[in-house]
Protein backbone atom coordinates (compact mmCIF):
# COMPACT_ATOMS: atom_id res chain seq x y z
CA UNK A 1 0.00 0.00 0.00
CA UNK A 2 1.03 3.46 -1.04
CA UNK A 3 0.09 5.33 2.14
CA UNK A 4 2.46 6.67 4.58
CA UNK A 5 -0.06 8.57 6.96
CA UNK A 6 -2.10 7.46 9.76
CA UNK A 7 -5.89 9.14 8.85
CA UNK A 8 -7.66 9.09 5.93
CA UNK A 9 -11.01 10.45 4.59
CA UNK A 10 -12.81 8.53 2.58
CA UNK A 11 -16.36 9.83 0.82
CA UNK A 12 -18.64 7.59 -1.02
CA UNK A 13 -17.29 5.11 1.64
CA UNK A 14 -20.92 3.36 1.51
CA UNK A 15 -20.18 1.45 -1.36
CA UNK A 16 -18.07 0.66 -4.20
CA UNK A 17 -14.69 1.98 -4.51
CA UNK A 18 -14.93 4.45 -1.61
CA UNK A 19 -15.75 1.21 0.53
CA UNK A 20 -12.75 -0.93 -0.87
CA UNK A 21 -10.61 1.82 -0.01
CA UNK A 22 -12.02 2.19 3.40
CA UNK A 23 -11.76 -1.26 4.44
CA UNK A 24 -7.64 -1.49 2.75
CA UNK A 25 -6.53 1.62 3.88
CA UNK A 26 -8.07 0.32 7.60
CA UNK A 27 -6.82 -2.93 7.51
CA UNK A 28 -3.23 -1.86 6.41
CA UNK A 29 -3.43 0.02 9.72
CA UNK A 30 -4.81 3.29 9.31
CA UNK A 31 -7.51 5.08 11.26
CA UNK A 32 -10.14 5.97 8.45
CA UNK A 33 -12.84 8.81 8.79
CA UNK A 34 -15.84 7.18 6.06
CA UNK A 35 -18.47 9.35 4.57
CA UNK A 36 -21.64 8.65 2.61
CA UNK A 37 -25.44 9.52 2.74
CA UNK A 38 -26.10 5.97 3.10
CA UNK A 39 -25.56 5.40 6.70
CA UNK A 40 -26.16 1.80 6.28
CA UNK A 41 -23.69 0.75 3.78
CA UNK A 42 -21.36 3.30 5.94
CA UNK A 43 -22.06 0.16 8.40
CA UNK A 44 -21.73 -2.12 6.53
CA UNK A 45 -18.57 -0.92 5.12
CA UNK A 46 -16.83 -0.55 9.20
CA UNK A 47 -18.30 -3.79 9.83
CA UNK A 48 -15.36 -5.83 11.94
CA UNK A 49 -13.46 -3.02 11.87
CA UNK A 50 -12.83 -0.46 14.72
CA UNK A 51 -10.58 1.89 13.21
CA UNK A 52 -12.96 2.88 10.65
CA UNK A 53 -15.16 5.86 11.90
CA UNK A 54 -18.54 6.58 10.17
CA UNK A 55 -19.83 10.11 9.10
CA UNK A 56 -23.37 10.58 7.49
CA UNK A 57 -22.55 13.59 5.40
CA UNK A 58 -24.19 14.71 1.60
CA UNK A 59 -20.92 16.13 0.34
CA UNK A 60 -22.70 19.33 -1.59
CA UNK A 61 -23.57 20.37 2.88
CA UNK A 62 -19.99 22.23 3.04
CA UNK A 63 -20.27 23.14 6.65
CA UNK A 64 -21.25 19.52 7.04
CA UNK A 65 -17.65 18.74 5.55
CA UNK A 66 -15.74 21.32 7.49
CA UNK A 67 -17.84 20.00 10.83
CA UNK A 68 -16.58 16.25 10.01
CA UNK A 69 -12.85 17.35 9.17
CA UNK A 70 -12.66 19.48 12.35
CA UNK A 71 -13.77 17.02 13.99
CA UNK A 72 -11.53 13.87 12.21
CA UNK A 73 -8.32 16.10 13.46
CA UNK A 74 -9.77 16.86 16.98
CA UNK A 75 -9.94 12.80 17.98
CA UNK A 76 -7.51 11.17 15.18
CA UNK A 77 -5.38 13.42 14.27
CA UNK A 78 -4.06 15.49 11.16
CA UNK A 79 -5.81 13.98 7.55
CA UNK A 80 -2.92 12.42 5.71
CA UNK A 81 -4.95 11.18 2.91
CA UNK A 82 -7.94 12.20 1.16
CA UNK A 83 -10.27 9.91 -1.33
CA UNK A 84 -12.74 11.49 -3.14
CA UNK A 85 -15.08 8.53 -4.46
CA UNK A 86 -18.56 10.16 -4.12
CA UNK A 87 -21.03 10.57 -7.10
CA UNK A 88 -24.70 9.46 -8.24
CA UNK A 89 -24.99 8.46 -12.42
CA UNK A 90 -28.22 8.08 -13.16
CA UNK A 91 -28.62 8.33 -17.01
CA UNK A 92 -31.41 9.86 -19.18
CA UNK A 93 -31.64 11.41 -22.77
CA UNK A 94 -30.31 15.39 -22.59
CA UNK A 95 -33.77 16.74 -24.22
CA UNK A 96 -36.43 15.01 -21.69
CA UNK A 97 -34.55 14.87 -18.62
CA UNK A 98 -35.67 16.86 -15.71
CA UNK A 99 -33.99 19.63 -15.41
CA UNK A 100 -33.49 19.56 -11.60
CA UNK A 101 -31.73 15.91 -12.43
CA UNK A 102 -29.34 17.26 -14.47
CA UNK A 103 -28.97 19.93 -11.77
CA UNK A 104 -28.56 17.80 -9.11
CA UNK A 105 -26.10 15.52 -10.27
CA UNK A 106 -24.05 18.81 -11.27
CA UNK A 107 -24.49 19.57 -7.18
CA UNK A 108 -23.58 16.25 -6.02
CA UNK A 109 -20.29 15.76 -8.31
CA UNK A 110 -18.99 19.05 -9.14
CA UNK A 111 -20.10 20.80 -6.19
CA UNK A 112 -18.87 18.00 -4.24
CA UNK A 113 -15.92 18.44 -5.49
CA UNK A 114 -15.15 21.53 -4.88
CA UNK A 115 -16.50 21.27 -1.07
CA UNK A 116 -14.08 18.66 -0.26
CA UNK A 117 -11.30 21.16 -2.00
CA UNK A 118 -12.40 23.80 0.24
CA UNK A 119 -12.68 22.09 3.33
CA UNK A 120 -9.44 19.87 3.20
CA UNK A 121 -6.60 20.82 0.82
CA UNK A 122 -5.30 24.11 2.02
CA UNK A 123 -4.38 22.51 5.24
CA UNK A 124 -2.85 20.03 3.44
CA UNK A 125 -1.15 22.93 1.10
CA UNK A 126 0.14 24.46 4.56
CA UNK A 127 1.74 21.46 5.56
CA UNK A 128 3.57 20.34 2.38
CA UNK A 129 2.22 17.00 2.91
CA UNK A 130 -0.52 14.26 1.97
CA UNK A 131 -2.26 12.70 -0.61
CA UNK A 132 -5.15 14.11 -2.79
CA UNK A 133 -7.04 11.85 -4.51
CA UNK A 134 -9.90 12.74 -6.47
CA UNK A 135 -12.15 10.52 -9.17
CA UNK A 136 -12.72 12.22 -12.22
CA UNK A 137 -13.76 9.69 -15.21
CA UNK A 138 -13.32 8.88 -18.83
CA UNK A 139 -16.80 9.75 -19.10
CA UNK A 140 -16.35 13.43 -18.57
CA UNK A 141 -14.07 13.11 -21.92
CA UNK A 142 -15.53 10.06 -24.12
CA UNK A 143 -19.31 11.04 -24.02
CA UNK A 144 -22.28 8.48 -25.26
CA UNK A 145 -25.87 8.68 -25.45
CA UNK A 146 -27.97 9.63 -22.18
CA UNK A 147 -24.77 10.18 -19.99
CA UNK A 148 -24.40 13.80 -21.04
CA UNK A 149 -25.64 15.00 -17.97
CA UNK A 150 -23.36 12.70 -15.72
CA UNK A 151 -20.60 13.33 -18.58
CA UNK A 152 -21.00 17.08 -18.49
CA UNK A 153 -20.17 16.97 -14.13
CA UNK A 154 -17.03 14.63 -14.58
CA UNK A 155 -15.93 17.10 -17.13
CA UNK A 156 -16.20 19.82 -15.02
CA UNK A 157 -14.12 17.71 -12.26
CA UNK A 158 -11.71 16.60 -14.94
CA UNK A 159 -11.16 20.05 -15.98
CA UNK A 160 -10.78 21.72 -12.59
CA UNK A 161 -8.71 19.02 -10.88
CA UNK A 162 -6.24 18.78 -13.22
CA UNK A 163 -6.02 23.23 -13.35
CA UNK A 164 -5.71 22.52 -9.34
CA UNK A 165 -2.59 19.85 -9.82
CA UNK A 166 -0.79 22.39 -12.25
CA UNK A 167 -1.16 25.55 -10.47
CA UNK A 168 0.35 23.09 -7.27
CA UNK A 169 3.10 21.76 -8.89
CA UNK A 170 5.92 22.96 -6.60
CA UNK A 171 3.80 21.33 -3.68
CA UNK A 172 5.01 17.91 -1.99
CA UNK A 173 1.23 16.89 -1.68
CA UNK A 174 0.72 14.19 -3.92
CA UNK A 175 -2.18 14.81 -6.09
CA UNK A 176 -3.90 12.23 -8.26
CA UNK A 177 -6.81 12.44 -10.88
CA UNK A 178 -8.10 9.09 -11.34
CA UNK A 179 -10.17 8.96 -14.71
CA UNK A 180 -11.53 5.22 -14.72
CA UNK A 181 -13.75 3.54 -17.20
CA UNK A 182 -17.35 2.32 -16.69
CA UNK A 183 -16.59 0.00 -13.31
CA UNK A 184 -18.71 -2.86 -11.53
CA UNK A 185 -20.06 -1.12 -8.71
CA UNK A 186 -23.36 0.17 -7.34
CA UNK A 187 -23.47 3.40 -9.74
CA UNK A 188 -24.24 1.12 -12.41
CA UNK A 189 -27.12 0.07 -10.91
CA UNK A 190 -28.21 3.70 -10.73
CA UNK A 191 -27.93 3.38 -14.84
CA UNK A 192 -29.90 0.36 -15.44
CA UNK A 193 -32.47 1.59 -12.72
CA UNK A 194 -32.90 4.90 -14.78
CA UNK A 195 -32.92 5.05 -18.75
CA UNK A 196 -30.90 2.00 -19.01
CA UNK A 197 -28.28 2.77 -22.14
CA UNK A 198 -27.63 -0.25 -24.20
CA UNK A 199 -24.39 0.32 -23.65
CA UNK A 200 -24.92 -0.20 -19.91
CA UNK A 201 -26.47 -3.79 -20.86
CA UNK A 202 -23.74 -5.02 -23.14
CA UNK A 203 -21.15 -4.58 -21.24
CA UNK A 204 -23.09 -6.23 -17.96
CA UNK A 205 -23.63 -8.65 -20.72
CA UNK A 206 -20.41 -9.61 -21.56
CA UNK A 207 -18.50 -8.65 -18.37
CA UNK A 208 -16.60 -5.66 -20.01
CA UNK A 209 -16.58 -3.57 -16.81
CA UNK A 210 -13.37 -2.67 -14.82
CA UNK A 211 -13.37 -4.35 -11.17
CA UNK A 212 -12.80 -2.10 -8.48
CA UNK A 213 -10.11 -3.96 -6.98
CA UNK A 214 -8.27 -3.74 -10.12
CA UNK A 215 -8.94 0.08 -10.16
CA UNK A 216 -7.90 0.67 -6.01
CA UNK A 217 -4.68 -1.10 -6.43
CA UNK A 218 -3.96 0.99 -9.93
CA UNK A 219 -4.41 4.16 -7.89
CA UNK A 220 -1.63 2.67 -4.84
CA UNK A 221 0.67 2.05 -7.81
CA UNK A 222 0.41 5.14 -9.40
CA UNK A 223 0.36 8.17 -6.97
CA UNK A 224 3.64 5.76 -5.24
CA UNK A 225 5.15 6.59 -8.98
CA UNK A 226 4.06 10.00 -9.05
CA UNK A 227 1.43 9.93 -11.74
CA UNK A 228 -0.73 12.95 -11.66
CA UNK A 229 -3.63 11.86 -14.38
CA UNK A 230 -4.27 7.74 -13.90
CA UNK A 231 -6.22 6.15 -16.56
CA UNK A 232 -6.27 2.77 -14.35
CA UNK A 233 -6.83 0.34 -17.06
CA UNK A 234 -6.10 -0.55 -20.81
CA UNK A 235 -9.49 0.37 -22.04
CA UNK A 236 -9.69 4.35 -20.30
CA UNK A 237 -6.13 4.97 -21.79
CA UNK A 238 -7.38 3.57 -25.71
CA UNK A 239 -10.88 5.68 -25.35
CA UNK A 240 -9.14 8.82 -24.38
CA UNK A 241 -6.41 8.56 -26.90
CA UNK A 242 -9.37 7.33 -29.92
CA UNK A 243 -11.49 10.44 -28.48
CA UNK A 244 -8.79 13.04 -29.37
CA UNK A 245 -7.57 11.67 -32.46
CA UNK A 246 -10.85 10.20 -34.47
CA UNK A 247 -13.54 11.54 -32.47
CA UNK A 248 -16.01 10.78 -35.44
CA UNK A 249 -15.25 7.37 -35.72
CA UNK A 250 -15.83 6.82 -32.07
CA UNK A 251 -19.26 8.63 -32.16
CA UNK A 252 -20.11 6.49 -35.11
CA UNK A 253 -19.18 3.23 -32.78
CA UNK A 254 -21.01 4.93 -30.01
CA UNK A 255 -23.87 5.65 -31.62
CA UNK A 256 -24.08 2.02 -33.66
CA UNK A 257 -23.70 0.25 -30.67
CA UNK A 258 -26.75 2.56 -28.87
CA UNK A 259 -29.05 1.52 -31.74
CA UNK A 260 -29.57 5.80 -33.08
Amino acid sequence: MAFHGKVALVTGAGSGMGRLTAQMLAKGGADVAALDVNEEGLKETAEGLSNIYIYPCDVTDLARIKEIVADVENKLGTIDRLVHAAAIMPTMPVATADPEMIKKLMHVNYDGTVNIIAALLPAMLERDAGDFIIYGSIAGSVLAPHFGPYGATKAATNALVEVLIHENLKSKVRFLLVKPPMVNTPLINQATGSSNPKTIQEGLAAKRFAEPEDIVAAIEKGIEKGVKILYPDGESKFLSIWRRYAPGLLWKVILKSEGI
